[in-house]
C-alpha cells in the first residue's frame, strides 16, 4: 500500500482545501452559531451528512441526550462558596468556610477539569447528535481508522473577548488561587483552633484578619469568573471546529474521489454533537461502540481547529493534563508529520480537553491533532472566529498530515516503542 505522499499527484490537496472553506462559509452564513444540543447544530450535521453519502457506503446520525449549561453551570455556585468562605471565617468559624470551599471545589473539578457528568441531571435535556461516516475496506475489516471533529459551537468566553488570553488567564488563575488560599487558611483556622484547648475555641486573631485581607483581594477576580462566558450567545466557531469536521470529511473524501480503498481498514469520520459541552458526543459515542472499538484494532485521532500552522501540534497528555494518550497513535500522527515536512511537537491540553479523551478513558488508542495557539488566540471562543479568520494553508496541512496517517496505518498498524 502506498503513502499519501506517494499518491501526491493523485490526492489534490489544495482542492481539498477548497471545498473545506467552500463548506465552511456556506455553514457559517447559512445557519451561523451551533451551540451544543440545539437545532443548528444538527442543520449543520445534516448537511454534513448528506455529503458524505457521497464519499462513505453508511452514514448515520445517532442521538443522545446533553445537558449543555452543566459543564460550565458551577460558575456561579462555586463563586457564591468562595465568596462567602471568605466572610464566614471572618465573622463565624473556619469550619463552615471549609465545607463552603470543599462544596465549590467539587464540581469545579468533577465538571471543568475531569469532564465527569456530575452536575447534568440538574440541568434540562436536550437532544444532540453525532454523525457516524464508515468507508469499507477492499477486504474484511482488520483495522479501523477513526476521524473525530466536532460540529457544536461554543458559548462566547467574554473575558477572552474584552481581555485576550492573557488577560483572561490574569483574572481566571488569581480566582482559582484565591480558593485554594481559602481552603488553606480555613484548614489552619480548624488545627490552631483545635491547639488552643477546643475544637470550638477561635483561632488566633492575627490569622483570622489575615485569611479575610488574603481571601477579599482575591473576591474580585472571582467574581470575574462569573463573567467567562455567556450562557445564551454561541459564537460561527468556523475554525473551531468546522475545519476539523471538513479536515476528517476531506481524508473520506480524497479516497472516493481518486476510487481508493483501503485494504483492510475501515474509514469511520464522525462529526460529533456538543464535545464543547464536555465531549458529551464522543462520550455517548464510546459508550453506544465500547464493544465494537475493542473488537477490531482501532485508531482515533480528533481533529481540532486548523489555523495557527507554526503551533500544530500532536496531543500527548488531555482533559486538563489528567489523560495521557496513547504512544502509538501520537507517534502515528507526529511520524506521518515528519513524512510531510512537519516537525510536530508533542503537547498537552492543561485546560480543557478534545474529544480523543473520551476514547483515550476507555482504552481506546487515540490522540489529538490541531494547529491552534495556545495561548489562546483573541479568536478562540469568541464571535471572532468566523470565516474572515480562516487559514486555508493550516486547512492543508491538517488534510495531507492526516491522510498520511491514515495510509501508514492502513500499512503498517500502529508505531510500536521496539521499531
Amino acid at each position: 500500500m502506498k503513502t499519501a505522499l506517494e499518491y501526491s499527484n493523485k490526492f489534490d490537496i489544495k482542492r481539498l482545501s477548497k471545498y473545506c472553506v467552500k463548506n465552511i462559509v456556506r455553514i457559517c452564513n447559512e445557519i451561523g452559531p451551533r451551540k451544543p444540543g440545539s437545532p443548528e447544530e444538527l442543520k449543520a450535521q445534516k448537511l454534513m451528512a448528506k455529503d458524505l453519502e457521497n464519499y462513505c457506503d453508511d452514514v448515520q446520525i445517532e442521538e443522545f441526550t446533553v445537558h449543555r449549561q452543566a459543564f460550565m453551570g458551577f460558575i456561579p455556585f462555586t463563586v457564591a462558596c468562595a465568596v462567602a468562605s471568605v466572610f464566614t471565617y471572618a465573622f463565624a468559624t473556619p469550619i463552615i468556610s471549609l465545607i463552603l470551599v470543599i462544596l465549590g471545589f467539587i464540581p469545579l473539578l468533577f465538571e471543568f477539569v475531569m469532564y465527569k457528568q456530575f452536575i447534568d441531571p440538574l440541568f434540562i435535556g436536550h437532544p444532540s447528535h453525532n454523525v457516524i461516516a464508515k468507508r469499507a475496506p477492499k477486504g474484511e475489516v482488520k483495522k479501523r481508522f477513526i476521524i473525530v471533529g466536532h460540529a457544536d459551537s461554543q458559548f462566547e468566553w467574554t473575558l477572552n473577548y474584552l481581555l485576550g488570553g492573557i488577560g483572561m488567564k490574569i483574572v481566571l488563575i488569581p480566582a482559582v488561587v484565591g480558593l485554594v488560599a481559602d481552603l488553606i487558611f480555613a484548614i489552619i483556622g480548624i488545627i490552631c483552633a483545635g491547639t488552643n484547648g477546643a475544637l470550638e475555641a477561635a483561632e488566633p486573631r492575627w490569622l483570622m484578619i489575615l485569611g479575610f485581607v488574603v481571601g477579599c483581594f482575591f473576591i474580585p477576580f472571582q467574581l470575574g469568573f462569573l463573567f467567562l462566558q455567556s450562557y445564551t450567545k454561541s459564537v460561527p466557531g468556523a475554525n473551531d471546529n468546522l475545519t476539523g469536521c471538513y479536515v476528517g470529511m476531506s481524508v473520506a473524501k480524497a479516497m472516493a474521489d481518486t476510487d481508493t480503498r483501503f485494504e483492510n481498514t475501515e474509514l469511520v469520520v464522525i462529526c460529533s454533537g456538543s464535545e464543547e459541552a464536555g465531549l458529551r458526543g464522543a462520550k455517548a459515542y464510546v459508550k453506544a461502540h465500547e464493544k465494537e472499538l475493542k473488537d477490531v484494532e482501532t485508531c482515533v485521532v480528533a481533529a481540532d481547529t486548523f489555523r495557527d500552522l507554526e503551533t500544530m501540534a500532536v496531543y500527548d497528555r488531555d482533559l486538563s493534563g489528567t489523560v495521557q494518550h496513547h504512544w502509538g497513535a501520537k507517534h502515528l500522527v507526529q511520524n506521518a508529520g515528519r513524512n510531510c515536512g512537519y516537525d510536530l511537537k508533542f503537547e498537552s491540553i492543561y485546560i480543557g480537553g478534545c474529544d480523543a479523551a473520551a476514547f483515550t478513558q476507555k482504552g481506546i488508542p487515540a490522540t489529538g491533532f490541531a494547529a491552534m495557539d495556545p495561548t489562546p488566540p483573541r479568536y478562540y471562543h469568541t464571535r471572532l472566529d468566523d470565516v474572515d479568520h480562516l487559514v486555508p494553508e493550516a486547512v492543508e496541512a491538517g488534510i495531507e498530515v492526516l491522510l498520511e496517517a491514515a495510509c501508514m496505518y492502513d500499512k503498517e498498524g500502529l508505531p510500536t516503542k521496539s521499531k
